[in-house]
């Protein structure tokens, strides 16, 4: 039989691994970029420079608000006045736009996902987009167009759960569509809608918000 492997030798200074390094509760702690530029370690220019980095990878994996992406920078410490020069200069050029990126995500929550205006100003918020140009991105949106999206999508929910009771099927798909930003009102009438369209007798269907 072969030897045990016995536990790694202790050296001054702590326990070293299989491949000689330190213990990582023994690492001194990675420096922020802006302690890095306090300590004088690295200049303005070259935070300014990995900042500009961090963002580009950011927005080469996906578009990002301009509040998202401060909010990104501020977590791995970059200093404030680096994140605002840098995120001028996106904006200057393009790369940063709150209001393309807004349209963009109306139009693409509305027409993947079946999402109401109410649901979208939700997500909009959420991405720090602030009221007006969420607004002005929300007014390209049709109440007919999302009466159309809603009537689809309440159709596909009902489908689903032919086997199951009415109440419970009505239960279920008014409030899918209520989390996706349909009033409850509406979102009703397109439920039962849909049930009438499978020839279910819908007179006795009473609504209540409770």
């Amino acid at each position: 039989m072969g030897k045990r492997r016995g536990r790694p030798a202790a050296r001054e200074g702590g326990w070293t691994s299989s491949r000689g390094g330190r213990n990582s509760a023994d690492r001194a702690p990675r420096k922020t970029v802006a302690e890095r530029l306090e300590a004088g370690e690295i200049t303005r220019d070259e935070a300014v420079e990995k900042a500009r980095e961090a963002v580009l990878k950011t927005l080469t994996a996906a578009q990002r608000s301009r509040r998202e992406l401060e909010q990104s920078l501020a977590r791995k410490s970059y200093p404030e006045d680096v994140v605002v020069q840098v995120l001028d200069r996106f904006d200057e050029v393009g790369l940063v736009d709150d209001a393309t990126y807004a349209e963009t995500i109306v139009r693409t929550r509305h027409a993947e996902r079946g999402l109401a205006r109410r649901g979208i100003a939700a997500e909009l918020r959420r991405r720090g987009i602030d009221e007006d140009t969420a607004t002005e991105a929300l007014d390209q949106l049709d109440p007919d167009d999302e009466r159309v999206a809603g009537a689809k999508l309440a159709t596909k929910l009902i489908t689903r759960t032919r086997s199951l009771d009415r109440q419970v099927r009505v239960r279920r798909a008014v409030g899918s569509l209520a989390r996706k930003g349909y009033a409850p009102g509406l979102a009703f009438e397109l439920v039962r809608d849909a049930l009438a369209a499978e020839g279910e007798d819908t007179d006795d269907l009473g609504y209540s918000e409770d």
